[in-house]
């Protein structure tokens, strides 16, 4: 299954979005990585790098953020890495988090979740 972090400033943000993806999906694959190591607010490079090491498999993993020093952190992350599996997404946090954990245990592929996470931009919470 492609492994899923959740990166926000904030820590209670982070495992609050994981706690309800995985009430849609228990068994998918997900770690926060939310604030800093003393519980502040703020983005921390280990804790990103620690969750995305959580969750690897060959499958890959994505990783979704919020906003701001979340991407940039990120991005630094993701380049010391330097492993192709690992892939940030754009895309509605908690709305993006549901369908990336649906979708990992039913077994999608990196690429198949990369495009398919687009659809979460539209969903709607009541008609226009």
């Amino acid at each position: 299954m492609v492994g899923i972090v959740i990166v926000s400033h904030s820590e209670k943000l982070a495992a609050g979005v994981v706690e309800i993806a995985k009430m849609m999906a228990p068994h998918a694959p997900l770690a926060a990585a939310g604030g800093l190591e003393n519980g502040e607010l703020g983005t921390s490079y280990n804790k990103i790098s620690a969750a995305i090491d959580e969750v690897y498999s060959e499958d890959g993993v994505v990783v979704l953020m919020d906003m701001g020093s979340a991407v940039m952190t990120t991005e630094i992350v993701i380049e010391d890495k330097e492993d192709s599996k690992v892939r940030m997404l754009d895309c509605p946090l908690v709305e993006g988090a549901v369908l990336a954990a649906v979708e990992s245990t039913g077994g999608i592929s990196l690429e198949d979740l990369t495009i398919k996470i687009k659809e979460s931009y539209n969903v709607r919470k009541f008609p226009e």
